[in-house]
């Protein structure tokens, strides 16, 4: 039986091992979204992949679920400084390690005989994308610089809102149910405006005004958060809510239902993960592995589509294929091998090592427990 809890009584463990454990299959779902637009089998194979890229709107709630773990517990304000320097040493190092290795590329191709699109590749786009803004107003086209980075453009947004969801999350969180009512409200209203404007649904928005995507996105997590805080399941009945919630996901997903639904039911699914956690459950997203290829997701995400990329180019190049040529099972498999390898690489070599030496530079040494807040606050983090 579940019971409820004081809020204020430590609403959940430091470690949320299975938020972690899940940003590795989140990241590696639209990874797979973007290979089967390239593969040889028939349209419609696919199944739940063609969905699998809204695992961005997933981590969209993540980050607002996981932010309000780390930083909005107690009364006291948050400390804006040392949230926007933690903030830039969790996402900048991969991304600029990545968009000037893309830069490389672009520089070379002409002299390795590749031919690129006229225009597409822009200082003005680089710079959009080296600050991350991209994602900030309207524009007709992708930006290619390196284009999963528009959701680090929509999260570095809210980072710098944050002070305004702390003082709504600080304001409200005895009583989240209007927190996850105001996030599904404004979701609405941001939708029925982005449909008028561009003839899309919100969960469209990319690099056109993506940032629309998530301003609720990021509060229902935090809405979740204290209504997640309410409640102590027991072990079964937080494996019950788990599988429960994983399978009317995925099965949306599989059906192609529409992306809104989808939405909707990712909110019940990182909330259910969470009261793994808090129930004391452990199943194979808390194994070491799964610990490590979560963390290394967000290299995983960025990194793919250069990848591909470049594959692609040195095909064609090399054996001569046209530019729409299909790719067979074995050629994204092996493709995929070498993407998961590098991921882990920039994780290991120039993510984590980064991240560690700029919060030493701002921070100094940090108190043990706060050491372990912030450490585990990258469980959270974008795509």
């Amino acid at each position: 039986m579940s019971e409820r809890t004081d809020p204020a009584a430590g609403p959940f463990p430091d470690r949320l091992d299975p938020l972690t454990g899940v940003r590795f299959f989140l990241a590696l779902g639209v990874v797979l979204f973007h290979y089967q637009l390239q593969w040889t089998l028939p349209e419609g194979a696919a199944g739940l992949l063609n969905r699998a890229r809204l695992g961005v709107d997933i981590f969209f709630i993540l980050s607002g679920f996981i932010l309000t773990h780390v930083y909005l517990q107690g009364d006291q304000p948050v400390n804006y400084r040392r949230f926007i320097a933690a903030r830039f040493a969790r996402i900048y190092p991969a991304h600029l390690f990545i968009l000037l290795a893309m830069l490389l590329l672009v520089l070379a191709a002409p002299v390795l005989g590749i031919g690129l699109e006229p225009g597409r590749f822009n200082p003005a786009d680089f710079l959009a994308t080296l600050f991350l803004v991209q994602a900030w107003l309207p524009r007709d086209g992708m930006v290619l610089w390196n284009g999963p980075a528009w959701s680090l453009s929509a999260e570095w947004f809210v980072y710098l809102a944050f002070p305004a969801y702390a003082a709504v999350a600080l304001r409200f969180r005895h009583r989240p149910w209007m927190l996850v009512a105001a996030a599904t409200s404004l979701f609405i209203l941001l939708d029925a405006i982005y449909r008028h404007w561009f003839g899309s649904v919100l969960p469209r928005a990319e690099d056109n005004m993506g940032v629309l995507r998530i301003i609720p996105e990021f509060l229902l997590g935090i809405g979740l958060y204290y209504l997640g805080a309410r409640w102590a399941p027991s072990p079964r009945v937080a494996i019950v809510g788990a599988v429960g919630a994983t399978a009317l996901l995925l099965l949306a997903m599989q059906i192609g239902a529409d992306d809104r639904l989808i939405v909707a039911g990712s909110g019940p699914f990182v909330l259910a993960l969470a009261l793994l956690a808090k129930a004391g459950v452990r199943t194979f997203l808390s194994h070491p592995v799964a610990i490590f290829a979560g963390e290394a997701s967000f290299a995983l995400y960025l990194v793919h589509i250069p990848i591909l990329m470049v594959w692609r180019n040195a095909a064609q190049a090399i054996g001569g294929w046209p530019g729409d040529y299909g790719m067979g099972l074995l050629e994204l498999a092996a493709m995929l091998a070498v993407t998961l390898a590098a991921a882990a690489a920039i994780y290991g070599l120039v993510e984590r090592p980064s991240r560690q030496w700029l919060r030493r530079r701002t921070f100094g040494r940090m108190p043990d427990a706060d050491a372990r807040r912030t450490v585990h606050s990258d469980q959270g983090e974008p795509f």
